[in-house]
């Protein structure tokens, strides 16, 4: 059988195959038939004499003398390499570089050449169903366009998925501070030291390295959340392969969201974002739990149905069962199904940023897994959340269409307590406020800083430091507790500064409350009952003394409160308790705060004729709750108003809004000794965390003595009743001042000012007959640690007036100059047992009131603008 002719097109399959030796044609080998068409360029490189392409060539084989470096170099030591290895690295951290080193810190294998064949094992392992092959999906690079999707969509696909996954396990992995810490792995182990279950990453740091991430996160926070979690988890698994034994979840927590927006703040535009709001909790429920991941069993085969991952939202439930083919009924696995830990609470706009004339809003918050008990009602907090809807069948049923509630899903939450705010402390804070405790003038500093912007007072604001610092609790055996917190009541004239006392102290404390006597009643200020709407159970709310726990409650107005709503604070003035014994409800709870109240007398001013019981319209057991009292009157004095008239002009000055903040008007008044407000507020904090002064040494003869002189004066004179009260109130004074002064003993210097105070507000309630007579009974109490520079100019002043009302008698109203004889103010000096004027007469009280001493004549000369302006007054 003969052969057929061979066909003319090279591609048939019938056409025989060519007879060549392999690799013996090169236009055969890249399938070209034609002998003739050769390439023209090239060299034969494969053939009988490529050893000749080795063969040594003496012009070539050098190198050029112009690029050769042949300098002799000194050998570095190993050390020193390692030392220029660390700051090359640290400069490139600086520069935003990352070393490749860097980025494969957690791989056995770091080599350039591993990488393919970790590729191909990858690759081979997914074409055999080995595991999932998303290894091969290429890496975006322009992770930010989004191809037209939105957000959602695009980081719900799986090439942007696993981009943004292994971008952030990278940020995780390499990420270093300015110290060179690589601060996340140390957050991750330290988290599993302590078998947490969640670390924080702040979001300006996210957003400096990784800024698509961070753009990202808050316009799909679901998505991305979940692949956080994620990537710390495979993370946490690699470092501790069994930490799955302590907790099946990890969750990131991002803090420091930039942007804080106010609760009524929130609308249709917030939906499904991540938000950050401040508020403080009013009430919260028990923890529960919550179906996580769920299986069922099919009660007609047995068939376990699952897992069905559950949502905030609505309920997953299996359609058929795949055994049987049925449609139920299906039954929950108990044993199966992974639950959670569910908790709510109501988040209320804080009291300060409520704007006037408006309503507190409030909004509910879904606290999960380690988030749960937190918080507890009273405290301030910042929330970062997820702000979700979800349907609310009654509300449809009030308004007739769908319509949505709203709540928040919490991610991170920080409670703002005094705790919080000892931590956030650095040393350097630390420092300045041990350096602060040295100085002896600390106490008349910290006293100097209590409302600067009020001239005078200090008998006030020293009261209101003692109630900042606070005494120490006691509770012998657990049966018998003493309260620690010091109560103050200013009562006094209209437009004395009562209430920007308050206001003051609300901005200062650690924790405040602030309500007025018009406006709060018994329940408000105490603690309420009502059903909740939802679940109609009965819940318990609480009121503005237990909003205030370990803080300060502020009231205005005090005497505008009704009987019975007064009456209902006494057991928390005193026991720091509030029983409640409603619908079925019979608890405790805690009032450990100290009260400071604000009151007007009788009538709009203060008698100095009567006493203060009879100026003020509150019953004795109120009174005696209250440590220390304090009196404020609006007394004519030209020379003190001046000065004061002069105080309020500069500052308006000097606080003017228009004002640029780098020129300040000196205050030629006083030395400027205050402290600044933001290192005030953390010496208290501190001071009250770290400090507990004890009783050690105490005269205890001197309370004794004073107590019982106190009880004598006070029933001659039918004033206030001195009870066993007032014996806990110095002591408590008496601790509140060593610990101003970070001291861990009670001197005795911190009786003898606690003792001052307590003359001082049981002097200052009496008739102004009886008044005088008592100052000079108690007056070496009264005079400790008196600057005797005001004691002295109080007493020239007096003599000073009497001289002027004598020579205008004589002369008329024309006064230049005033003079007063030495031997006057020595005579009267020598009575409060002062001998020594010569320091009294070099002092800033002295010269800048326009005195002059004339030691010749021994006389004291008032000089003419001040005289003046005190004869216009007179007359």
């Amino acid at each position: 059988m003969s052969s057929p002719p061979p066909s003319s097109d090279r591609g048939a399959m019938t056409s025989p195959a060519p007879d060549f030796e392999p690799f013996e044609d090169e236009g055969a080998l890249i399938g070209n038939d034609d002998p003739e068409v050769e390439e023209e360029d090239g060299e034969e490189l494969f053939g009988d004499n490529l050893e000749n392409d080795y063969r040594a060539m003496p012009e070539l084989d050098r190198y050029e003398a112009d690029n050769l470096d042949d300098e002799d170099y000194d050998l570095m030591s190993e050390g020193d390499r390692q030392a220029a290895e660390a700051e090359l690295r640290r400069r490139d951290r600086e520069q935003g570089i990352v070393r490749r080193d860097d980025r494969e810190l957690f791989y056995e294998e770091s080599d350039e050449d591993e990488a393919p064949k970790r590729k191909r094992k990858a690759a081979e392992k997914a074409a055999t169903g080995e595991m999932e092959d998303t290894e091969m999906i290429e890496s975006i690079d322009n992770l930010e366009d989004t191809k037209g999707y939105n957000i959602r969509e695009w980081v719900s696909m799986l090439g942007p998925r696993t981009e943004i996954a292994n971008r952030f396990r990278n940020f995780l992995r390499t990420y270093a501070n300015t110290k060179g810490q690589y601060m996340y792995r140390d957050r991750i182990r330290r988290m599993c030291e302590l078998n947490q279950s969640s670390f924080i990453v702040e979001f300006p740091v996210l957003a400096n390295q990784e800024n698509v991430l961070a753009y990202f996160l808050p316009e799909a926070p679901f998505q991305m959340l979940e692949i956080f979690d994620e990537v710390a988890k495979s993370l946490v698994l690699n470092i501790f392969p069994s930490y799955e034994r302590v907790t099946s979840e990890i969750h990131v927590r991002i803090s420091e969201l930039p942007l804080i927006e106010e609760l009524r703040t929130f609308r249709k535009l917030h939906l499904n974002q991540l938000v950050r709001t401040n508020g403080i909790i009013t009430s919260t429920t028990g923890v529960l739990p919550q179906l996580s991941v769920v299986k069922y069993d099919c009660n007609k085969c047995g068939y376990v149905l699952g897992p069905f991952v559950q949502t905030q939202n609505a309920e997953v439930k299996p359609g058929s069962c795949p055994e049987c083919q049925s449609t139920g009924p299906f039954m929950i696995n108990m044993e199966q199904t992974v639950y959670r830990n569910y908790q709510k609470v109501t988040v209320q706009e804080s009291p300060g940023r409520v704007p006037a004339g408006r309503v507190p809003r409030s909004k509910n918050c879904v606290l999960l897994a380690d988030l749960c008990d937190r918080c507890k009602p009273g405290d301030e907090v910042d929330i970062t959340a997820i702000y979700t809807n979800n349907y609310d069948g009654s509300l449809n049923t009030a308004n007739g269409f769908p319509v949505f509630s709203t709540v928040l899903l919490a991610n991170h939450i920080i409670v703002k307590d005094s705790k919080q705010i000892v931590q956030s402390l650095t040393d350097e804070d630390i420092l300045t406020i041990t350096k602060l405790s040295k100085d002896h003038r600390v106490a008349d500093r910290i006293i100097a800083s209590i409302a600067p912007s009020i001239y005078g007072h200090d008998y006030i604001k020293r009261g209101l430091a003692l109630a900042l610092f606070g005494g120490e609790s006691k509770n012998p055996g657990q049966k018998h507790k003493i309260r620690g917190d010091i109560n103050v009541l200013l009562c006094g004239d209209p437009g004395t500064a009562k209430s920007q006392f308050l206001k003051f102290t609300e901005k200062i404390a650690p924790r405040a409350v602030f309500t007025t006597g018009q406006g709060a009643s018994a329940v408000g200020l105490t603690a309420y009952v009502r059903r909740n709407p939802t679940s109609r159970e009965w819940t318990l709310e609480a009121g503005a003394l237990v909003l205030a726990d370990q803080g300060v409650c502020l009231i205005d107005e005090f005497d505008k409160m009704n009987d019975q709503d007064r009456t209902s604070i006494h057991e928390a003035m005193e026991q720091q308790s509030i029983s409640i014994s409603k619908a079925g409800i019979v608890t405790s709870l805690q009032a450990r705060c100290s009260v400071i109240a604000a009151a007007n007398p009788i009538g709009g001013r203060y008698d100095a004729s009567m006493t203060f019981s009879e100026n003020v319209n509150l019953s004795e057991p109120i009174l005696s709750r209250f440590d220390i009292l304090c009196v404020v009157r609006d007394e004519a004095d030209p020379m003190q108003d001046k000065r004061l008239a002069r105080f309020v002009v500069s500052s308006h000055i000097r606080h003017h809004p228009s004002k640029s903040d780098t020129t300040v008007i000196p205050d030629n008044e006083t030395e400027d000794i205050s402290i600044p407000q933001d290192l005030l507020k953390k010496y208290i904090v501190y001071a009250r965390e770290h400090v507990h002064p004890k009783l050690h040494n105490l005269d205890q003869d001197k309370i004794a003595k004073m107590y019982s002189q106190l009880r004598q004066e006070s029933l001659a004179t039918g004033s206030l009743p001195i009870t066993v009260r007032h014996i806990e109130s110095m002591i408590r004074m008496a601790e509140a001042h060593a610990r101003m002064h970070l001291r861990d003993f009670i001197q005795e210097g911190d009786v003898n000012m606690a003792i001052r105070m307590m003359l001082e507000s049981f002097i200052e309630t009496q008739k102004y007959s009886v008044m005088k007579t008592m100052r000079n009974t108690f007056q070496k109490y009264l005079s400790y640690k008196k600057d005797h520079s005001e004691l002295l100019y109080y007493i020239l002043r007096q003599l000073t007036m009497d001289q002027m009302t004598f020579l205008r008698c004589l002369h008329g109203s024309e006064i230049t100059s005033v003079e007063i004889s030495e031997k006057d103010l020595m005579d009267r000096a020598k009575q409060i047992n002062i001998t020594n004027l010569k320091p009294f007469y070099e002092s800033d009280v002295f010269k800048k009131n326009y005195y002059v001493h004339d030691p010749k004549r021994k006389v004291i000369v008032l000089t003419m603008p001040e005289a003046a302006s005190l004869s216009q007054a007179s007359v």
